[in-house]
């Protein structure tokens, strides 16, 4: 029911904001798959240092078993276009869509844009998820209490697995569990990352627990509770909470909604989109963890993808139909592009080479490709209603962390 008042209150948000950023179309800024901007430094109270210039990240307590990083100062370096796992090579370049109101699933040749097909699931299908070996992809059907699992060389849907409300679903970096997001049920409930069997249960001092990131080191990982407007930081390897904060929100603005975390290239930093206070929220990542400043970004600021250069970063506006480019040196949004017409761009993923941004229009029942280089509307290609959290898929990266991309 809270979940349901709250994007009532989006909707509303989202019609105000429509109308009131008619006929904005950008920012200055270069395109966003060029080669990055000169920048300034940051002052030290408008931005944090840039990456380029600070200590490296120092990994010497990896959590015991994870890949190691490929660079000490690029937790995104795995992610660089068309380098491509084995595990993934063979697999053919889909889209897929849950249609969270239609309870189906939509997969799309990106190359042509048509529908190949659509199959049904169980109740409200949320995130379309790649596991930690990029073997399956995941539909977590959030009050279907399962799991379904498709075969990505194949596109088909196999049995779905029992769980119990996995609104989300994650994995650590070192594969040895999943970790499912059970908002409802007011949990993080550790689970073999292939039988999904339950292997310990987290109650969350929160409600609405949706996204994370881990640290560079995996050590530990934050997580947003959209309904309570807090923030964990949690041990990932101990399993319990280490930190609890209250996100501050802003005058004359609503409560703090925090939705999409993302780790910054060089992990000294975790960024945390807040659709209700329309902007970023910028958290040191070495526990303690300490909320350091806020960058407005756009109305109902939701979710965050980093682009294959570690430059930017891109947020999905979803309350005004636009996209953000801050540019992780800077601390600055550099570019917005505003969809022809308006939407609701949600969740979604980067393609392999890096060239488009394909994302859900939730409220609108299709789903946007979006093409860097110069902002084009590449396609906007009717889905089911209610699309949520899409999988582009394969992408670059050694492993997922989950969610519907997240490959180091």
């Amino acid at each position: 029911m809270k979940r349901i008042v709250a994007l009532g209150m989006v909707l509303a948000l989202a019609v105000s904001a429509c109308s009131a950023n008619a006929g904005q179309t950008t920012t200055a800024g270069t395109p966003l798959g060029s080669a990055p901007p000169s920048s300034a430094p940051p002052s030290s109270t408008q931005a944090p240092p840039p990456a380029s210039q600070g200590t490296p990240t120092a990994t010497p307590h990896l959590l015991p078993g994870m890949p190691a990083p490929l660079s000490p100062k690029d937790v995104w370096a795995a992610d660089r276009p068309g380098r491509l796992a084995a595990a993934v090579r063979r697999d053919p370049y889909r889209i897929y869509v849950p249609n969270s109101g239609s309870n189906t699933v939509t997969e799309i040749d990106p190359r042509t844009y048509k529908v190949i097909r659509t199959f049904r699931t169980a109740r409200e299908p949320q995130h379309v998820v790649p596991s930690w070996d990029l073997k399956t992809l995941w539909v977590n059907n959030d009050l279907g209490n399962t799991l379904t699992p498709i075969n990505p060389l194949t596109g088909l849907p196999g049995r779905p697995v029992a769980v119990h409300d996995p609104y989300n679903l994650y994995f650590t970096p070192d594969g040895k569990h999943a970790v499912v997001m059970a908002s409802n049920d007011k949990q993080l409930v550790f689970r073999d990352p292939h039988t999904m069997a339950v292997q310990k249960v987290l109650p969350v001092p929160c409600a609405g627990v949706n996204h994370a990131d881990f640290s560079a080191d995996g050590t530990s990982f934050l997580v947003s509770c959209e309904f309570s407007g807090q923030l964990l930081l949690v041990d990932t390897a101990a399993e319990k909470v280490l930190q609890v904060l209250r996100l501050p929100g802003q005058r004359g603005m609503h409560a703090p909604m925090p939705q999409d975390v993302k780790l910054s290239p060089d992990g000294r930093f975790y960024y945390v989109a807040d659709m209700m206070t329309n902007g970023l929220w910028v958290l040191s990542a070495q526990p303690p963890v300490r909320i350091l400043k806020f960058i407005p970004t756009g109305l109902g600021a939701h979710g965050l993808y980093v682009t294959r250069n570690s430059r930017y970063l891109i947020i999905t506006n979803r309350g005004e139909g636009s996209i953000s480019m801050l540019d992780f040196v800077t601390g600055k949004v550099v570019r917005k592009i505003k969809i022809p017409g308006g939407g609701s761009p949600d969740m979604g993923g980067i393609s392999p080479d890096g060239q488009v941004l394909w994302v859900s229009g939730r409220y609108n029942a299709v789903v946007y490709a979006i093409r860097f280089s110069d902002g084009k509307l590449l396609a906007r290609i009717p889905v089911g209603k209610g699309p949520h959290g899409l999988a582009v898929f394969p992408q670059p990266g050694r492993y997922s962390l989950g969610h519907t991309g997240v490959f180091r």
